[in-house]
């Protein structure tokens, strides 16, 4: 059964006015929809002015937009508390600002911090650095079958000393969805035995999440997932560029120092010492990205109103045709899970005797658009035994059409190298 697209290209103006392109690199960055430039377009048309600092009705005005707009997210993502949404540019940001804020207060000589093979290097390298800057031990989770987390590896690697435990919601790579509740279980008994959070906060090690690649298209739920920290990017969910979020537990917030200096997160300055203002402004150093929180709240409003089931069963539908489609090409190897329903809609290949990047090209030049490379995951990469792979990833706008159109230039790609 043929399946079209689950929201039209006209919402889309880059889609709509390139009739013939078939985007399937979704997994870097979404096309964005009419209505989020639109939301930015008045934003900056009807109320553009410096948020929390002007006491005219323009300022006021920007105000209650970046704020509506983080109340929007955070319902949203299924957050309770807004202001334990902090905007930053996106997950990278996000990581970065745990490993430094937290890990560098947190983690010393004789503690440990686990990640997993999968992990994107925004996920990896930060506690990498953190260990080698505080001389904790860094632990790998290795990869069990078919490109899922091996759990047992996992838990053999978390104990008292662990004070990190980092791991996708999603794979950027292969497209595995992740069993978060499982992890976290088991990470919250084998960490037990060390130190509380905070307050009122469990003991053990930090849970991170990133879910960049879950947020466009699973139900997340933050709050129920049980993680300690939750990251995200905008621009994967039809936002714009340079806008996502961290989410944390309010009580690790409160006694986390600050990230950045200057701006709104200043309570008061005093010639020696100075004082950081309440959440969430305490980590928004600087004026803020209005436009990028207004466009990501539209975004969410589009997302909800497709419906994120839908969205799901759109791109299971459309992972499995395309696994089919190129698992009867012979010479095509497929990386990650065989089973569409365990993973989002990322399909990675290879072609025998071609190396992905000559593939990307040559499909480009058919007018159909993949990632070739690493996909910032080299130490998955090393242990697969390839040094890149192809990876088409498909989102709303997305149809059988375009995986027809993958399948036949990976067919003529064959035959222009063989």
């Amino acid at each position: 059964m043929s399946t079209g697209p689950l929201a039209p290209r006209a919402d889309f103006p880059l889609l709509a006015a390139s009739p013939d392109l078939v985007y399937l690199d979704s997994a870097a960055t979404t096309q964005k929809p009419a209505v989020v430039l639109e939301a930015i377009r008045r934003y900056y048309t009807e109320a553009n002015a410096n948020p929390h600092r002007g006491a005219y009705a323009l300022a006021a005005a920007a105000t209650a937009a970046y704020e509506t707009a983080r109340h929007r997210v955070a319902r949203f993502l299924g957050v309770a508390d807004p202001d334990t949404l902090l905007f930053t540019r996106g997950s990278t940001e996000a990581m970065n600002l745990i490993a430094t804020a937290w890990g560098r207060a947190q983690v010393g000589p004789g503690d440990n911090l686990v990640v997993t093979r999968m992990e994107h290097h925004a996920n990896f390298v930060p506690w990498q650095q953190l260990a080698l800057a505080t001389g904790a031990e860094f632990r790998i989770a290795e990869l069990g079958p078919a490109g899922t987390i091996d759990l047992e590896h996992l838990a053999s690697l978390i104990d008292a000393r662990t004070k990190v435990v980092a791991f996708g919601h999603v794979s950027n790579a292969l497209g595995t969805i992740h069993p978060v509740t499982e992890i976290v279980r088991i990470a919250r008994e084998r960490s037990a035995g060390g130190a509380p959070l905070g307050p009122g906060l469990p003991p053990g090690a930090l849970l991170v999440c990133d879910g960049a690649q879950a947020v466009p298209h699973l139900r997340c739920a933050v709050d129920a997932l049980g993680v300690d920290a939750y990251a995200f990017s905008g621009h994967k969910i039809g936002g714009p560029m340079g806008i996502g979020g961290l989410v944390m537990r309010r009580g690790i917030l409160e006694a986390m120092p600050p990230y950045q200096f200057g701006g709104d997160m200043i309570e008061w300055v005093e010639d020696r010492t100075s004082t950081w203002n309440v959440l969430p402004h305490k980590f928004e150093a600087g004026t803020p990205n209005v436009e990028g929180a207004v466009g990501l709240a539209a975004a969410c409003d589009y997302v909800e109103r497709l419906g994120l089931d839908a969205i799901r069963a759109h791109e299971v539908a459309l992972t499995a045709e395309a696994m089919a489609a190129l698992g009867a090409i012979g010479g095509v190897t497929l990386f990650g899970t065989p089973d569409a329903t365990t993973r989002s809609g990322v399909v990675s290949f290879a072609i025998e005797g071609v190396h992905p990047h000559d593939v990307a090209t040559t499909l480009d030049v058919a007018g159909v658009c993949v990632r070739a490379g690493h996909h910032c995951a080299q130490p998955l990469m090393r242990v697969m035994g390839v040094p890149a792979t192809v990876r088409a990833s498909f989102w709303v706008y997305s149809t059988s059409d375009d995986v027809a159109r993958l399948a036949q230039a990976v067919r003529e790609t064959q035959a222009r190298f063989a």
